[in-house]
């Protein structure tokens, strides 16, 4: 029986690894996951870094979790060409156990300035994202996820993003990871249960947890409502681990759960404190499950078949146009009404975006991350 791994999510940054060091220090932590592709923000890492991951990778317990793939852009870039060339080269110097990419794609024009958000679900974007994941399994040679998104513009798409998933990783056998706050997210701002929200997900198909903690934004065009955010900056509720309880007996393939959490909310003693507690709340979760759960890992999560990738990638050039428009939308709009406006008047209006379906406190929350993101993730 393979274990399930607590693990923390481990980037070079000073605050996230000082609050991590105890943990180490103690044995507790039994994988790392690295954001692999955040090695923009540094020329070259300190040996004692790559000394890290180089223990974790050569005990099998490395995974990768990218950041500014931007799954589902609808034209081939050369920056995403750049990506695949960078992971397959960091996956010949670690040993992978998998890797994985977040769901959506990002507003930014440039590559590592934006914020994912949501996509319309049909047949083209279905087809650039089978065609992307391809790709990442063939540069990586390992197990391949994804991982859910917290954001949603109504419930109907909360509803449809599950299958939707499912139909992506289905031709490369890839897995989900289950990100539970971004559940607790899309529970608070639609009013759906956490076990409604569980039911929707193929949870065969999950080798990954996620939990992490976030904020709340006050609406101005809805002020009776607030908001949940997938922020990353405060303690995990406890919700989330409730949540965490009851989806572990229930994922058969589960390998990892991770601890994640932004290193400038990590900036004083306390929050240290409190960030190592969720750790070792989550530890003792996963470690009551592995005393009592004795089949783990029935799916390999990779391939049946190997066959190679077309040489062209698949575009589609107004789902490109459309999703540049609703960036600049997006990243300018003074206010929601505005936002409205522009939406209404574009070539999104009666489209498969649905934005007649937005909710008004959703578009406000886009609008918000989007602005928030657009001089990049500094």
């Amino acid at each position: 029986m393979t274990p399930i791994r607590s693990t923390l999510a481990c980037n070079l940054d000073t605050n996230l690894l000082s609050a991590c060091l105890p943990l180490f220090e103690a044995g507790s932590v039994q994988a790392i996951e690295w954001s692999f592709d955040t090695l923009y923000q540094h020329r070259q890492s300190p040996d004692w870094f790559t000394e890290l991951l180089t223990t974790f990778s050569d005990a099998g317990c490395l995974i990768g979790h990218g950041v500014f793939f931007s799954l589902f852009r609808g034209q081939w870039t050369p920056d995403q060409q750049a990506w695949l060339d960078q992971l397959k080269d960091l996956a010949s110097t670690y040993q992978f156990n998998h890797i994985t990419e977040h769901f959506g794609f990002m507003t930014g024009a440039d590559f590592h300035k934006g914020a994912p958000l949501s996509i319309p679900l049909n047949a083209s974007t279905l087809a650039i994202g089978q065609d992307r994941l391809r790709r990442i399994q063939d540069a990586c040679g390992c197990p391949v996820g994804l991982e859910n998104l917290a954001f949603a513009y109504s419930v109907d798409e909360v509803k449809r993003q599950s299958d939707f998933l499912n139909r992506l990783l289905e031709p490369i056998n890839g897995f989900l990871i289950l990100d539970l706050h971004n559940l607790y997210c899309q529970s608070q701002n639609f009013g759906m249960s956490g076990a409604d929200l569980l039911d929707l997900y193929p949870l065969d198909r999950v080798r990954e947890i996620h939990i992490s903690g976030g904020s709340w934004s006050t609406s101005t065009i809805e002020p009776e409502r607030i908001i949940r955010r997938d922020t990353h900056d405060d303690s995990v509720p406890a919700e989330v681990f409730a949540w965490l309880e009851q989806a572990i007996n229930r994922c058969p393939n589960l390998r990892y759960v991770v601890l994640e959490q932004l290193g400038p909310a990590l900036a004083t003693e306390q929050e240290r404190h409190f960030f190592q507690d969720d750790f070792r709340r989550m530890d003792q979760l996963v470690q009551a499950a592995n005393q009592t759960l004795s089949v783990r890992e029935t799916n390999t999560f990779l391939p049946a078949n190997s066959s190679a990738n077309p040489s062209v990638p698949v575009e589609d050039t107004f789902l490109f146009a459309q999703q540049r428009t609703l960036a600049t939308i997006l990243e300018t709009a003074i206010d929601t009404r505005q936002a409205q406006t522009l939406l209404a008047t574009s070539s999104l209006a009666n489209s498969d975006w649905a934005i007649e379906q937005w909710e008004p406190a959703m578009l406000e929350t886009a609008l918000a991350i989007a602005q928030k993101w657009r001089n990049g993730f500094n």
